[in-house]
């Protein structure tokens, strides 16, 4: 005990001089010096161990020196249950139970830059609360195929709109001391083949479309880890390419933080030690093939790293350059001492997941059943008394499976427990179809006898029901919507088409839910009077799509990407196989920049739902634009202003976006992008002025003779709208010389 008192004043000298403290333990110096300091004081091998993984989820600090490891997570949109410390079970703890909040394409439809913010503050706090000093998200990747199993945890098929939404969430994760890791660069647009495909994309489309996302989320975000893909780029893995990493992000984007590879992603030391990843994780642990029991030391940039460094085969330069970014990001993170001590599924988070749930979810189609008759919702509780909810989706735990993605939610309130608890007995459930235990590596054949059986059920009750929601769509099971494999077709699988046409048969009172994070083919929906996209909603999903179906939110989502009609009026399936999924060895982009609605506009490929689209329970009147000028000079602002009125009865928010295009261009160039855009929320009869600011860089097109971006004058035609195709006013101006 006396030892023990002699050491508290020692103790309080060291926490409160900092004139006595080495320089990278004061805080109240500036973090580059800190780093510096540090290193001067590290040994090779010290240097080395910052760079690779102790475990499955930690890399090492400078025990020595009181630096302390650093603990990654699984995101984006939770913190993943904890592993074991050498493999990939599950620990088995009972207080790592947390929010699930929606999916990233959930907040991407909600086109609310301040709920992002809210996003990312609620996952760093509970990041926080768990010890986590590195949250893996949010993906920035652009939808550009509704194959893609792994769709739902990004931000859309726009690059604009995905760069909106990913700046506040990092910056509201990192606002907590937790790094937020952009993920996956680049250009991991398909988890088929995803450990070796080599992607060939043009420059063109590489910088108008692929890189803008990330560019926004190191230059406007701040953030202090980017993860590499498991893809190759024109030969070279992309946890170790050369041009995407020292040339692109650490030399044009001046990014001061932590390359990381995806789990597994590395491939060879020499790569990794010159061609910029700073840490490596997850690898086969023998550094080829197989795991082993002691592994770590055996990562590629571990004592593979350090022999070259001895013998003079890589330059020391490399090491320090790594070993001095993991420090500034444990500097920023595990030795922040603005951090909190975090919270975890409390009221607040439940709230923000709840909202985003509410503004995300996208009301594609609302038709009367009948003539004069009011469309299908919100429910009319006077005529539809007896409800019956169908579909396995409705009550499944949708936090499970997925891969990575996965959660152990600490309460998940399904649809059928939303809509249960708001109109009690008036709801009934029906199964309808089985999809199988949550997996994502097995899939599990449910039998032809149980699927008649659970059809035939629902179809009973639902000839008695007033009113049928159908609640299917995807899961994330392998093959669905789902890591390390992409979906085997486009329409819904379970025998859900059977099934919902068999319903319509009885009951044409029908409002499809559609969970999932892709869009899928839709070969009744002109006898369907009511569809609803409703994404992987969260915790307090059932809760948010209850206050929609209601009435007691006006859906305000607008979709994050296209829905085609049929899977060959996409793009990338427009090319033959080696556009998609490519021949096994590589994959072309031949669609280059035209993806998404830039493809449907350009070629005249009608959406069955277009980029931007939802309904609203009420209506919105846009006004006469007005402009600041009719023609512009190089360097020179436009500002356009419009004024919209809530015309309905009830509240409701409106997304106004702004999309531009060039009337002639030496290159080609889409009809239109979108270049803005503004939520607004009305009240009955209240009218705001929405402004816009177009930018000289939004007259811009990526010139790859250049190379680099440039505009020509003539004329050009900004569209104000609800949706890329609902467009409500055009203002034509002319650039000039």
């Amino acid at each position: 005990m006396k030892k023990i008192l002699l050491m508290v004043p020692a103790l309080i000298c060291v926490c409160f001089s900092h004139a006595a403290l080495p320089a990278y333990l004061d805080d109240t110096k500036d973090i580059d010096l800190r780093v510096a300091d540090a290193l001067g004081r590290m040994t090779l091998e010290e240097k080395v161990a910052l760079c690779h993984a102790q475990s499955k989820f930690s890399s090492p600090g400078v025990p020595r020196l009181g630096i302390p490891e650093l603990w990654w997570s699984d995101g984006p949109h939770g913190v993943r249950a904890e592993l074991n410390w050498g493999n990939w079970d599950y620990a088995g703890w009972t207080n790592d139970s947390i929010t699930a909040f929606p999916a990233l394409t959930c907040l991407a439809a909600t086109w609310n830059p301040g709920l992002a913010m809210d996003y990312g503050k609620a996952l760093g706090e509970e990041a926080l609360y768990r010890n986590k000093d590195v949250i893996l998200g949010p993906g920035v990747n652009i939808y550009r195929t509704p194959m893609n199993g792994r769709n739902f945890e990004y931000l859309g098929e726009d690059p604009l709109l995905a760069s909106r939404m990913a700046v506040p969430y990092i910056r509201g994760v990192q606002s907590n001391g937790v790094a937020a890791s952009v993920k996956h660069f680049a250009l991991n647009n398909q988890e088929q083949d995803r450990m070796h495909i080599d992607v060939k994309c043009s420059d063109r489309a590489l910088n108008e479309i692929y890189l803008p996302a990330f560019k926004a989320a190191v230059s406007d975000g701040g953030a202090w880890t980017v993860m590499g893909a498991y893809n190759r780029i024109d030969g070279q893995h992309a946890s170790h390419n050369a041009r995407m990493l020292n040339e692109i992000l650490k030399g044009d984007w001046n990014f001061d933080g932590v390359v990381v590879s995806d789990w597994g992603g590395a491939h060879d030391t020499q790569e990794a030690a010159a061609n910029g990843l700073d840490v490596e994780m997850g690898s086969y642990t023998n550094g080829l093939t197989t795991e082993s029991d002691i592994p770590f030391d055996n990562y590629y940039l571990a004592a593979p790293y350090l022999a070259l460094l001895r013998q003079g085969k890589v330059s020391m330069e490399t090491i320090d350059d790594k070993a001095g970014r993991v420090l500034k990001l444990i500097f920023r993170t595990a030795m922040n001492p603005g951090k909190g001590f975090g919270c975890v599924a409390d009221s607040a988070h439940y709230a923000v997941a709840r909202e985003i749930g509410r503004e995300g979810i996208v009301l594609l189609k609302n038709s009367p059943v009948g003539k004069g008759m009011r469309p299908l919702l919100p429910i009319d509780t006077v005529r539809y008394r007896k409800i019956l909810v169908v579909g396995q989706n409705a009550t499944r735990n949708l936090a499970d499976g997925g891969g990575s993605s996965e959660l152990k939610v600490k309460d998940m309130v399904t649809p059928f427990r939303g809509l249960k608890e708001l109109y009690g007995d008036r709801v009934s459930y029906a199964r309808g179809y089985m999809s199988g235990k949550a997996s994502y590596t097995d899939v599990e054949n449910v039998s032809a006898a149980m699927s008649d059986s659970l059809r035939a059920d629902a179809v009973a009750k639902a000839r008695e029901a007033d009113m049928v929601i159908f609640v299917g769509g995807l899961n994330k099971n392998r093959f669905q919507d789902c890591e390390d494999g992409d979906r085997k077709s486009y329409g819904l699988p379970f025998g859900q088409d059977e099934l919902v046409e068999s319903l319509l048969e009885v009951n044409p009172h029908m409002v499809l839910v559609l969970i999932s994070g892709n869009a899928v083919e839709l070969p009744w929906i002109d006898k369907l009077p009511a569809v609803i996209q409703g994404w992987y909603l969260g915790s307090m999903g059932g809760y948010a799509l209850a206050d929609v179906l209601s009435g007691a939110v006006s859906p305000s989502g607008k979709l994050p990407f296209s829905f085609p009609v049929r899977l060959e009026d996409c793009a990338a399936h427009s090319f033959g196989a080696l556009c998609y999924p490519g021949d096994g060895d590589q994959v072309v982009y031949k669609e280059d920049i035209f993806v998404g609605y830039r493809w449907h506009d350009t070629k005249g490929r009608k959406a069955l739902f277009p980029f931007g689209h939802g309904l609203s329970y009420t209506a919105f009147a846009y006004g006469k634009p007005s402009q600041s000028a009719r023609q512009v000079s190089r360097g020179e602002q436009l500002r356009i202003s419009v004024d919209v009125t809530n015309t309905g009865t009830v509240a409701g928010k409106e997304v106004v976006q702004l999309y531009v295009g060039d009337d002639a261009c030496s290159l080609p160039r889409p009809v239109k992008e979108l270049k803005g855009f503004r939520k607004i929320e009305l009240a009955p009869g209240e009218t705001r002025s929405v402004e816009f600011v177009i930018n000289p860089q939004d007259l811009c097109f990526y010139d790859p003779a250049l190379p680099g971006w440039r505009s020509e004058p003539g004329g050009f035609k900004a569209y104000i709208g609800s949706s890329s195709t609902d467009i409500r006013a055009t203002v034509p101006f002319i650039l000039s010389e």
